[in-house]
């Protein structure tokens, strides 16, 4: 049976191309996952190269068409992940669609929180490590007219990581219900998942303007999770929890993502510059050249005369007015 190609314009005048009748040329090695539009499973090539195949019943292929196409925007974006085939393929009997991608090796961030840590705060050094790699996956959807719409831990996937002495670093995924530039903002938002929704869109229409604020709301629930916290059904909406104290940078952070005015949120570029994520980005001591023997008088002073300051500022405990209810 031979190949048939179709060229599709999608709403942002750009052309998305369909092959139809391909036979796949990877081998089937696992399932890695299913969920509400379809299924992803672990496939290999003839070298042993490992790829992540998302495939979906025809119903969905406009869900799946999207989401190819948003990788395909985003190309090479290091924190969004990267479709490894230009096409979106339908199989030979025409009862699926599928896409290749990158293979996440380390699994989702919600296999962190739930198995690594068993639900247990993580330490906020890695809760705000985690938190400045998903806004400048915001940031850049943003930027470009996109709100993904569905961000939560699972959507977040993990990968080897390029920093020495980081277990791995985070993409985002899954943008089968993203809002696309152009597209109407006025639109409903009851295909998310309702425990990372922000109030506005849980009234009784669920019809809102869509925009960027959604994800921050999204980001500050997935946020209060890393720290431990859960969410809790209260009239028909969410509200989440926090297991105890985090430290006040921590609280000013998720305060300002998840303000229950839209308009008061804080824009994902304006959190990339908050010091809970800021603090990320400054270079490890270790990584910095170590002083010659006539300099260590002027950069290591007497430990005795450092010691008590320092651990009394490291050990100083948040203030109780410093919770987040």
């Amino acid at each position: 049976m031979s190949n048939k190609t179709i060229i599709r314009e999608d709403n942002n005048e750009a052309l998305h191309v369909v092959v139809v009748n391909e036979p796949s040329s990877l081998e089937f090695v696992s399932f890695l996952g299913k969920g509400g539009f379809g299924s992803v499973a672990l496939m290999r090539d003839s070298k042993y190269q490992l790829y992540a195949e998302k495939s979906s019943p025809m119903d969905f292929i406009k869900s799946l068409e999207k989401e190819h196409r948003i990788m395909l925007r985003f190309r090479n974006h290091p924190r969004i992940v990267q479709t490894t085939s230009p096409n979106l393929h339908i199989g030979f009997n025409r009862n699926r669609c599928y896409i290749n991608m990158e293979f996440a090796s380390k699994g989702t961030l919600h296999n962190v929180i739930s198995q690594q840590f068993r639900g247990r705060p993580m330490p906020e050094f890695m809760v705000g490590r985690a938190a400045l790699m998903i806004l400048q996956g915001l940031e850049a959807l943003h930027s470009r007219g996109y709100v993904h719409c569905d961000l939560k831990p699972a959507n977040v996937l993990l990968f080897p990581s390029k920093t020495f002495g980081e277990p791995w670093d985070l993409k985002l995924a899954d943008f089968g219900l993203s809002k696309e530039p152009g597209s109407d903002s006025r639109s409903s938002l009851s295909g998310g998942t309702p425990q990372y929704m922000p109030p506005e869109s849980l009234g009784p229409s669920g019809v809102k303007m869509v925009g960027p604020a959604v994800d921050m709301w999204s980001l500050g629930c997935v946020v209060v999770e890393m720290f431990g916290g859960w969410p809790e059904k209260r009239r028909g909406c969410y509200a989440w929890r926090l297991p105890g104290l985090v430290s006040p940078v921590a609280n000013d952070f998720l305060r300002r993502c998840m303000a229950s005015q839209p308009s008061r949120r804080s824009t994902a570029a304006d959190l990339l510059k908050h010091p809970f994520v800021a603090l990320q980005r400054r270079p490890m001591m270790m990584t910095m050249a170590p002083p010659r023997p006539d300099q260590m008088l002027q950069y290591c002073p007497p430990v005795r005369r450092q010691i008590g300051p320092v651990m009394m500022m490291m050990m100083a405990p948040p203030r109780p007015g410093d919770l987040i209810c």
